[in-house]
């Protein structure tokens, strides 16, 4: 293998190997990363790889949370990019501890470093000399930037990575042990929660903080208001009464609920072309584009992440002692640096002053309101000095409040030839931005910044650029040999509703419209699905993946009336993961998902329980949006704030899924966690159509919106 001439992104931007491992005594391996843990299993992931490249056993590596005091910034955990870049990044950093630890040795025994070996956590000499890493430690210096001429091992000879190594992070949470921020209990912890607002825009104009009662302390910062206290039960009930006793001034500022189209169009935008190359209503670039044009429209609802538990986090606010003026805090944030240093920007403080460590929430998909908890428990921290506090977040404040996954409309129009092929195409997508994370646009971005007496003004959410996966335009490029192309992004720049990252981001719409669209160019011209698919697509591995879903789905074979089989493909962010699903949907009283197939192609397979359980989480997942979810509002308030008014897909309708993961063929890794959102709603889509005999374009798929298909035809 040739040598690096230089070193991954992450370990680049964070060099000093001892930021990623440590080595004890004991011969424990200590490893942090910047990545965290949400669910997906990348500590189990990260643990293999840096296992297999010190040559040691899984058991002795411990894998450590992520720490903005003693572990490397690796930015967010999110895009499907963990084991690619963080991944990466590790196996670079442990092949450098392994070779300090060998040089050590050599130095030692007055050996080469060429004869000495490392086996099982063994460094053995070439007279039989004999060491474990505990028993070098103290000799190796690990406060050293790595070396980019040392090499990572070949992925043939890694002897844990392609195996399925059992999560790490799953027996605590089996046996019910705690792991959880919400378990963190710290001496002279105290409880609180946040009164929200009863609207968007609206402002606090009074409150009684003696309703809070005896023993509770009511916080107030211009319209944020909270209540603290020992006993949990006790400040649940306080919040209530003081919200009773709180009067606001409110105002209608949201959109119509039932004409989103309208309210995305409207602009302003910041309109971006992803792609021209020569296609307008008439003219290619060969000149006229002749055949049969086709136009259509596909919508999406605003969608709430619906973690099954609220945002959670503990903050101390010190004010003595050699900690004074610093203010730590546990949160399940995707991105901990970030927050830090959003909370130190939305308070006045140094970056250094915010010591962010992570735990573990129950289920992420992206930007809900972890990084808001943990502000909103340094807020009341802040008026406690000295106090562990600890803020939970209501399951209404939860689905109202959090930041959404942004709506969105795809205009597609496209020319058959006479030979049935695509001869032009022309995609225009309407969404607001898909990124407010803390930190975007170089503003804060938590909520309860905005409440405060003097109150931060944020700008419309953004989206990450092309090169980093876009986020409104994510997967808006098909992945067709087209001809004639050219697409269109326009960026809604002024909304009173919070959009940011919800997991593939414009990609579950994107693919949706795209893959519904290029089924309905099939039946324009008589072509079979997959067929027709093939016949536009030359890359090979997108070929594969095709097949490998169709065969397993037993593609062309008959079924009863009322159901349909459908397909759906793309390579996420046109970089990532080859993933292509086949849905079996059934239409009677309701629409039901019976069977997914899916296969993918994620380069080298590093555990490969976990893909499965990525694709198959992925794809159950774009189940319930695709046929249940939608965030609903009046002008002035959101309405879906309990399982009831925003319902998610129940074990009862969870479909069968069978998960074929295509052979590495010694290509580098790429994520699975969001390949499968667009292919599985663009499946079910496509397979509902062919069950009901008419096209339904508008999400959810819900039998009102095939009813309303019927009426429109």
């Amino acid at each position: 293998m040739a040598e690096p001439t230089v070193l991954p992104k992450g370990l680049a931007t964070n060099p000093v190997l001892s930021r990623w491992i440590r080595v004890g005594a004991d011969g424990v391996v200590d490893v942090r990363v910047g990545k965290v843990e949400l669910g997906q299993g990348i500590v189990t992931a990260l643990a293999q790889l840096a296992a297999d490249e010190l040559d040691v056993d899984l058991a002795q590596v411990r894998m450590q949370p992520a720490d903005t005091a003693v572990g490397p910034d690796e930015g967010v955990t999110a895009g499907s990019l963990s084991v690619q870049d963080s991944g990466t990044a590790l196996r670079h950093a442990a092949a450098n501890v392994r070779a300090l630890f060998v040089a050590t040795a050599a130095r030692r025994w007055s050996v080469a470093a060429a004869k000495v070996e490392v086996a099982h956590g063994r460094i053995l000499g070439p007279g039989g000399e004999d060491a474990s890493y505990g028993d070098l430690a103290a000799d190796v210096d690990l406060d050293v930037p790595a070396d980019p001429a040392v090499v990572v091992k070949a992925l043939a000879v890694q002897r844990i990575t392609g195996t399925d190594v059992p999560r790490l992070d799953l027996p605590d949470k089996v046996a019910g042990r705690p792991r959880y921020v919400h378990d963190i209990r710290l001496p002279g912890q105290v409880f609180a929660r946040v009164v929200r607002p009863p609207s968007v825009g609206a402002t606090l104009t009074g409150v009684d903080a003696a309703a809070g009662g005896e023993g509770v302390t009511v916080v107030r910062d211009g319209s944020f208001l909270a209540v603290a206290g020992p006993d949990e039960a006790e400040v649940v009930r306080a919040a209530e009464r003081v919200r009773r006793a709180a009067t606001w001034a409110e105002r209608d500022v949201l959109p119509d609920e039932d004409d989103l189209d309208t309210f995305l169009r409207a602009g302003p935008h910041e309109t971006v072309d992803l792609v021209d190359d020569g296609a307008n209503d008439d003219v290619g670039t060969a000149g006229p584009v002749a055949g049969r044009r086709l136009r259509a429209t596909y919508r999406r609802p605003f969608l709430a992440h619906a973690s099954m538990a609220p945002s959670c986090a503990v903050a101390i606010w010190h004010d003595a002692g050699r900690a004074a003026g610093r203010v730590q805090v546990w949160s399940h944030s995707q991105g901990i640096h970030n927050l830090g240093r959003a909370i130190a920007g939305a308070l006045g403080l140094e970056a250094a002053a915010v010591h962010v460590q992570h735990a573990e929430g129950a289920g992420c998909y992206g930007h809900n309101a972890a990084d808001d908890a943990a502000f909103d428990a340094v807020l009341v921290a802040r008026a406690l000095p000295g106090r562990p506090v600890q803020v939970l977040w209501s399951r209404q404040d939860e689905l109202s409040w959090a930041p959404f996954s942004s709506a969105m409309v795809a205009d597609v129009e496209a020319t058959l030839d006479a030979a049935g092929r695509q001869a032009s195409w022309r995609y225009d997508v309407y969404s607001q931005g898909h990124v407010a994370r803390p930190g975007y646009a170089g503003v804060p971005g938590l909520l309860a910044a905005t409440t405060l007496a003097e109150p931060a003004t944020y700008p419309a959410p953004v989206d990450p650029p092309a090169a980093n996966g876009a986020g409104s335009m994510r997967n808006a490029l098909p992945g067709y040999d087209l001809p004639n192309r050219r697409v269109t992004g326009h960026r809604l720049l002024r909304t009173p509703i919070r959009t940011s990252s919800m997991r593939s981001l414009g990609a579950h719409l994107n693919v949706f419209a795209i893959e519904s669209f290029l089924d309905e160019a099939a039946a324009a011209a008589g072509a079979d699905p997959l067929d027709f698919r093939l016949a536009h697509l030359s890359d090979e591995r997108g070929r594969r993946v095709l097949r490998l879903a169709a065969d397993a789905a037993g593609w062309g074979r008959e079924l009863p009336e009322g159901t349909g089989l459908g397909l759906g493909y793309a390579r996420y962010k046109g970089t990532g993961a080859w993933c292509a699903a086949v849905a079996e949907v059934a239409a009677e009283s309701d629409v039901r998902v019976r069977r997914l197939w899916l296969a993918v192609d994620v380069g080298h397979v590093v555990n490969p329980d976990g893909v499965r359980n990525q694709v198959e989480g992925g794809a159950v997942q774009s189940a319930s949006w695709t046929l249940l979810e939608r965030v609903r509002f009046d002008r002035r308030r959101i309405t879906s704030v309990d399982w009831e008014s925003y319902p998610i897909l129940p074990f009862s309708r969870v479909p069968q899924v069978r998960v074929e993961i295509a052979p590495g063929d010694g290509n580098p890794s790429v994520g699975a966690g969001e390949a499968a959102q667009g292919p599985a709603a663009a499946a079910i889509g496509n397979a509902l159509a062919v069950a009901v005999g008419v096209r339904v374009r508008d999400l959810p798929l819900t039998a009102e919106a095939v009813v309303a298909a019927i009426e429109n035809e």
